[in-house]
């Protein structure tokens, strides 16, 4: 089959709109996930500035103790 008939297939067979309902159990899932996102984040900037500071190269975000 053609992409284009596989297309007009999947669309004749969507669910009725009262089948379908958002639920809290995905809105939760998908909180979830940001904060998990968030944190992963979190903890690569940590990962980074502890590889910095083990090859010894200064931290960007420090200032030089003779700038002040």
């Amino acid at each position: 089959m053609t992409r284009l008939s596989l297309l007009f297939l999947t669309a004749q067979e969507t669910p009725a709109p009262e089948d379908v309902k958002a639920g809290w159990v995905a809105f939760a899932v998908f909180l979830l996930m940001g904060a998990a996102v968030v944190l992963l984040g979190f903890s690569l900037s940590k990962h980074l500035k502890r590889a910095r500071h083990n090859l010894g190269e200064p931290d960007p975000a420090e200032k030089p103790a003779d700038e002040g």
